[in-house]
């Protein structure tokens, strides 16, 4: 009997393992449907989406589908990375990547972070993964990298919304060389990483919010300019019945408008010099076999796991396990000497969504106050601006306390019980502008100290390790271009925002033109060239051939100019244009003429002529070719203080220069009655070459030509090109 019997038993469980899953997947299909027919997107004439929803979880649902059909492949791309499992597509070079991002959370801590969060936030964790997978339902010959389903916990590895949070600052180079060296990582080498990062465009955005006292309207404005790599966000707009009604950027696979406004309030994040992030030297020694770490007078078992990862080699999947430790400061990511490191920073996923989420419904100052207390934005500042005529910054958020006895710009001694952290500063203990007599407020991740110039926060009254005093020639410029100015438009301050004037050069220039007059025998062929900076204004445009000269020099002389200490951008320019030696001025800028020879055959090429714009297709690392269209463009890197940043990478195998970061996202805002808005896109809304949206806003971004926000449904009715729920899009 037991012989028969047993398959019989076993074909029977099979069918009812089928049936229950046929059963799930008719259930999730219901659901989906669901969301749909409560979502409505309409694409304006530049293909922005604007999701209508009845319910919020609608909306969240509508707006990851939008995303998915503008660009799949960096909302996947994101999660990819953030979920740690981006060696299992890009191969072994990404291990530590990944391993990184498992340190500071397993899939199984993230799945109980999700399980623990409020009803509401679950409800629209669900509609994000519904949302997408959806997609990817009605999308059936889009074929994912890697991630076919997505899931409603992803979110929590990627709750903040910056580019990369403050997981990006733990070094993968430091973390791989105690892993497979078991040894320091060498101070030669960290200095020559530095040295290489010092080379890139800088990242980080400005913020500007002017009260009505000095705008024609009477009305309070906002600038919105982050500096991110090109198409990193996307533009939306999120509406439903539960008073939801939010425009501005959102980084590709969340849920939330990250810079933005609603009708009553507009925020802006710029990325803070906050120390929100500690290394703690632990002391270990070995018992029986099992590590501890010395706390005081006590012993504390150092806690051990496994973590394994896939990594992709030729066209095999393989694995390798790593282990991994940490103590109460956090996980151990890489050794100062023979001493391991811990590294602490915020890790509250639950409350950075909650924190995220709630910030997009304020309607006023004192709700997004409130908002802040929740203190879980740890590397952004805000610059903001509401209807009520409020203008505010807030320097920072999450902010733990710390005895000053310590210098915690450097690794401080685990051991010590003194160096732990204390709990968190509140928003009042923060640095905190509120509505300056001077009536404005700027941050381009300067020093707070000077955000609202002669009422700006006093250093004395903050601990060193709320913000560095440190300025950097954006400040600079944006503080000269706001004094004593009023009577501001939207159009104004986007002219303002776009001001050509670098004062970078002032300071490096004329040391470069007094190094020639000095010996001008000795370089006859150089008069030329010297001339044409020496007539110079410091300002950028397309036409500009000492703007071309400037830029190579500046930015050999950061690669090859030999500092007598490390030194901040501005310092490093202002010592190179007083204080190197001579000679050492005119052997970079003969490198710089001939350079320009070899690869153009002249040195007197108009900098709109050597920096261009191009987007060929929609990879997320975009290739560059100097045979093929582009676009020229007159703006400048933010390394010398233009606001209107714009930057590149030097690794194109190219003769020209072509944007990869700065300016991407722009939006000015007025705030009313109604509110009022212009924005630009680099390129457009989709990431798809065959798309209408895929580089129809690039000759505006080029012009300086915003186009008008459309931020009442009326409005966008008026320029709707596409009305359709979810899966059922005709041109797709």
């Amino acid at each position: 009997m037991k012989r028969v019997r047993l398959p019989i038993v076993l074909f029977t469980l099979t069918l009812i393992a089928v049936s229950c899953k046929t059963g799930e997947q008719q259930s999730e299909l219901k659901r989906w449907e669901a969301h749909a027919q409560n979502t409505t997107i309409i694409r304006d004439n530049f293909g922005v989406p604007h999701i209508y929803g009845k319910t919020d979880a609608d909306a969240v649902f509508g707006l990851l589908y939008a995303q998915c059909e503008d660009d799949f492949n960096r909302v996947e791309q994101n999660y990819i990375w953030a979920i740690g499992r981006l060696a299992e597509v890009e191969g072994v070079e990404a291990l530590y990547s990944d391993l990184r991002a498992k340190l500071f959370m397993s899939k199984e801590e993230a799945i109980a972070h999700y399980e623990n969060s409020p009803e509401w936030l679950r409800e629209l964790c669900d509609a994000f993964a519904d949302g997408i997978n959806y997609y990817l339902y009605t999308h059936p010959e889009v074929k994912p990298r890697l991630l076919t389903r997505f899931e409603p916990w992803m979110p929590m590895y990627f709750s903040e919304g910056s580019i990369g949070g403050d997981i990006e600052r733990i070094s993968t180079r430091k973390l791989s060389a105690m892993y497979e060296k078991g040894i320091s990582f060498p101070e030669s080498a960290d200095l020559e990483i530095k040295k290489k990062e010092a080379e890139l465009e800088p990242q980080g955005s400005n913020g500007i919010a002017i009260s009505g006292d000095l705008t024609q309207s009477g009305n309070t404005m906002l600038l919105i300019n982050p500096h991110t790599s090109f198409y990193f966000r996307g533009e939306v707009h999120m509406n439903s019945d539960e008073g939801l009604n939010a425009y501005g950027a959102v980084t590709w696979g969340q849920f939330f408008i990250y810079q933005g406004f609603n009708e009553k309030t507009g925020w802006m994040h710029t990325s803070t010099y906050t120390d929100v992030m500690d290394e703690f030297v632990e002391t270990i020694v070995e018992m029986e076999g099992k590590p501890f770490y010395q706390y005081g007078e006590e012993l504390r078992p150092v806690e051990v796991s496994e973590i394994v990862l896939k990594y992709l080699e030729g066209d095999q999947l393989k694995e390798k396990a790593f282990p991994a430790y940490r103590t109460h400061h956090g996980p151990i990511t890489h050794m100062e000497g023979e001493r391991v490191v811990a590294s602490a920073m915020m890790w509250e996923p639950v409350k950075a969504l909650e924190q995220s989420y709630i910030r997009t419904k304020q309607d006023g100052y004192e709700g997004f106050r409130e908002m802040m207390d929740i203190r879980t934005n740890s590397s952004n500042n805000t610059v903001y601006a509401d209807a009520d005529g409020n203008i505010a910054y807030f320097h920072g958020n999450f902010i733990p306390v710390r005895d000053t006895v310590f210098d915690y710009s450097k690794h401080v001694d685990g051991k010590d019980p003194r160096t732990d952290w204390q709990g968190l500063h509140t928003v009042d203990e923060n640095i905190l502008v509120l509505n300056p007599g001077n009536g404005w407020i700027q941050n381009c991740n300067s020093t707070p100290y000077t955000a609202a110039l002669e009422y700006s926060p006093n250093k004395k009254d903050y601990p060193n390790y709320m913000s560095i005093d440190r300025e950097n020639f954006r400040g600079i410029h944006a503080i000269e271009l706001l004094k004593d100015r009023k009577g501001y438009t939207l159009d104004s301050l986007i002219k303002l925002a776009h001001d050509p004037y670098l004062p970078a050069f002032e300071a490096l220039i004329p040391g470069l033109v007094n190094a020639y007059d000095m010996t001008a025998n000795q370089n006859p062929q150089l008069k030329a060239p010297i001339e044409v900076l020496r007539k110079w204004d410091f300002r950028t445009n397309k036409e500009s051939v000492a703007m071309t000269l400037a830029h190579y020099y500046g930015t050999q002389y950061g690669r090859v100019g030999k500092r007598p200490y490390a030194m901040s951008d501005m310092e490093a320019m202002s010592y190179f244009g007083e204080n190197s030696p001579l000679e050492e001025r005119i052997e970079i800028f003969k490198t710089v003429v001939d350079e320009l020879k070899r690869d153009f055959g002249t040195w007197e090429m108009p900098w709109g002529e050597v920096n261009r714009y191009q987007r060929l297709n929609g990879d997320i690392r975009q290739p560059f070719d100097d045979n093929k269209p582009s676009i020229p463009i007159g703006y400048s890197s933010g390394r010398w203080g233009a606001l209107a940043a714009y930057g590149a990478r030097y690794t194109n195998n190219t003769k020209k220069i072509y944007g990869t970061r700065g300016n991407s996202f722009v939006a000015v805002v007025e705030f009313g009655d109604k509110v009022k808005a212009k924005s630009i896109l680099a390129g457009g809304q989709s990431g798809d070459p065959s798309s209408a949206h895929f580089d129809d806003q690039a000759q505006m971004y080029a012009n300086m030509q915003f186009k008008d926000v459309l931020f009442y449904k009326d409005d966008v009715l008026e320029k709707a090109e596409e009305t359709y729920k979810p899966g059922t899009r005709q041109k797709d």
